[in-house]
């Protein structure tokens, strides 16, 4: 009887001291959880039309940063007449994933064209080609890229891959649309799809 007694006391300690060991292992595993800082969005960004660049960390976690959104959102103003217009920031992620995938993450864009004025809209539509009439560069939904370094043709694969909005491929140009609108494709000046 003696030893029944003993055996189920030694049965109710440890579990109890399972039970606090494991209150103690979980709260200091997730203390290092709690107090982990959320991840910091950045772009780097080269404007080959002004030569400005702009390196900012535009959200952490997700969360927004009013400030740095108003920063990008002047970096890419129309550079012919200098109007800003506030860009959706999906686009922004849209950036900061397409780097991700082709392996080049926090990597410089060139940025071909940002935010475009219905008059530069029409101005390029007038004196170049490939132009749409209700582009989305005119809502701040779109624009046009590079990153050195990076094949352009890869750089269109990957973002097609995302399916995250439009993907203009423009070869003779050497530069890439993005947008967040409906999921669709083109290729100016493309006699076959491009090998890669």
């Amino acid at each position: 009887m003696k030893t029944l007694l003993s055996n189920l006391w030694m049965a109710r300690f440890c579990c109890v001291a399972l039970f606090l060991g494991g209150i103690l292992w979980a709260s200091s595993s997730a203390a290092p959880l709690a107090n982990a800082p959320e991840r910091a969005y950045r772009l780097r960004l080269f404007e080959t039309h002004t030569g400005e660049h702009i390196n900012v960390v535009y959200r952490r976690g997700n969360t927004y940063l009013p400030g740095a959104l108003a920063r990008l959102d002047h970096f890419l103003r129309d550079h012919r007449t200098g109007d800003v217009r506030h860009f959706d920031p999906q686009l922004y992620d849209l950036l900061a994933d397409l780097e991700a995938a082709v392996g080049h993450p926090g990597a410089e864009i060139d940025v071909i064209c940002g935010y475009r004025t219905p008059w530069s809209n029409n101005y390029l539509r007038a004196h170049t080609v490939g132009v749409a009439k209700h582009s989305l560069h005119m809502q701040a939904e779109a624009i046009d890229i590079r990153i050195p370094g990076v094949k352009t043709s890869r750089l269109r694969k990957v973002a097609l891959g995302l399916h995250r909005g439009g993907v203009g491929y423009y070869p003779e140009s050497d530069f890439l649309h993005v947008d967040i609108g409906r999921v669709r494709q083109w290729c100016l000046d493309c006699t076959a799809q491009p090998a890669d």
